[in-house]
């Protein structure tokens, strides 16, 4: 029996449960560009307004999973992957890959480009010189088995239907359903063939979801889903108050990521690291506890094991490891620099971290319009974090730019990025994890 369009949509406006072969069916369809953009755009809506079952929530993540190729990595291999729910200054991907895979974990990490005022981790990679970001599936695979790790673009043969859905969601007022949002980026996850997931779900003003309460509802719907689908899961819930780190920017960010890799980079994007990796380790099972998991990426870190890593990486997707070698010194940065400094005396009390990424957008840093090419040395370097003190006159941001109107453009958003009062006291940068911790 042909698939009826109209009797589908129908259940879910009237609150009604669908049955597991009518999302197949439905998925299928999408797949095959059978069902015009408006009738997604109705169920959708339908789906965003009445909500979705556990069941019907594991059944379309499968199937648009299923809707492309998978990525078939070896059995034997304890595989992980981790994802991001995006925020400023995040570069932990490109330390944490390495990282956890000097503790034995295969990570085949997928990753995408920058959206609104987040960065994305394929544009901070191609300001290494030379570096590939989208090499074929095949090749992909090749390298993890080869070295242990690799980082690649989104390709359109990995779950097609759900590139349908997301581009839909952006025109149809979706984009919040919690639903629509965990299916998504499991579905990706799986055809992207890691059998263990790390979510860092990220919380303040500087991240999508802005509230805790918002953040624990995403982490418990992921981690529920990818255990309803037979994947092992944790979400780390952190701080997105402030930047992370003291780089925004993708050719800034990739020095601090090195630096990182050094044992020297910042204490936050250090910790947060770290426990990543560990927790990718333990979901993977090398390790018996977070704890000892933690324990044993805070030693690679130290012996110069996942840096040693991350160049071996480099030189394998053709990038230029001499570039990445002295903390990044061949990484190329804009050569101007404006200074921000207080105009008062006190304490760093808060910073309006979204208006950061905003302001690096406008410096040519992120894309306004989809086909934007981006300047990737162009950043913002921070000299104060939350609870640091400050003089009259004190620099509180480097920006470095190229082009004078564009800095001129980023300026309302970083002139008044950073609040000054008489305290300040930041959270830790990892608040909580779901399940709690062992």
């Amino acid at each position: 029996m042909p698939f009826d369009i109209l009797k589908f949509l129908e259940t879910k406006r009237d609150g009604q449960e669908h049955d597991p072969e009518s999302i197949r069916s439905f998925i299928a369809a999408v797949t095959g560009g059978a069902v015009p953009d408006y009738q997604v755009g109705a169920w959708l809506m339908a789906a965003y307004i009445r909500g979705m079952t556990v069941s019907e929530l594991r059944e379309l993540t499968i199937s648009l999973a299923d809707s492309g190729h998978r990525v078939r990595l070896a059995d034997g291999w304890r595989t992980a992957d981790k994802h991001s729910t995006g925020g400023v200054g995040d570069k932990t991907s490109l330390v944490v890959v390495p990282l956890a895979s000097s503790l034995g974990v295969r990570v085949a990490k997928m990753s995408g480009r920058g959206l609104g005022f987040t960065g994305g981790t394929l544009d901070k990679l191609e300001a290494i010189p030379g570096f590939r970001t989208h090499i074929s599936l095949d090749r992909f695979v090749s390298q993890v088995g080869k070295i242990g790790c690799a980082i690649n673009g989104h390709t359109a043969e990995l779950a097609p239907a759900e590139g349908v859905l997301y581009s839909m969601r952006d025109v149809t007022a979706t984009v919040p359903s919690l639903p629509l949002i965990a299916s998504s980026i499991v579905s990706k996850k799986l055809a992207g063939g890691a059998s263990s997931f790390v979510f860092d779900v990220k919380t303040g003003n500087g991240a999508l979801m802005e509230t805790l309460e918002s953040a624990r509802e995403l982490a418990v719907a992921l981690v529920e889903l990818s255990k309803s689908v037979g994947m092992e899961a944790v979400a780390l819930l952190t701080c997105m108050d402030q930047p992370l780190g003291r780089t925004v920017g993708n050719a800034l960010e990739v020095i601090e990521a090195i630096e990182t890799l050094e044992n020297k980079g910042p204490s936050d994007t250090t910790a947060l690291c770290v426990e990543i990796a560990g927790e990718m380790a333990f979901v993977s099972g090398l390790a018996s506890t977070q704890r000892e998991g933690i324990a044993r990426a805070r030693r690679a870190l130290e012996s110069g094991e996942a840096h040693a890593l991350f160049l071996l990486m480099v030189g394998e997707q053709g990038g230029d490891v001499a570039a990445c070698a002295q903390s990044g010194a061949g990484i190329r940065v804009a050569p101007n620099v404006h200074a921000l400094r207080a105009g008062k005396s006190g304490v760093v009390s808060s910073f309006h971290t979204r208006a950061i990424g905003e302001g690096v957008k406008r410096l040519g840093g992120g894309r306004i319009h989809l086909d934007d090419v981006l300047d990737l040395s162009v950043g913002v370097v921070l000299h104060k974090k939350i609870g640091d003190a400050v003089a009259s006159g004190d620099v509180l941001l480097d920006i470095r730019y190229s082009d004078a109107r564009q800095l001129e453009s980023a300026l309302p958003y970083l002139e008044s990025c950073v609040e000054i009062g008489k305290e300040g006291t930041a959270r830790p940068v990892v608040i909580g994890r779901v399940p709690e911790r062992l």
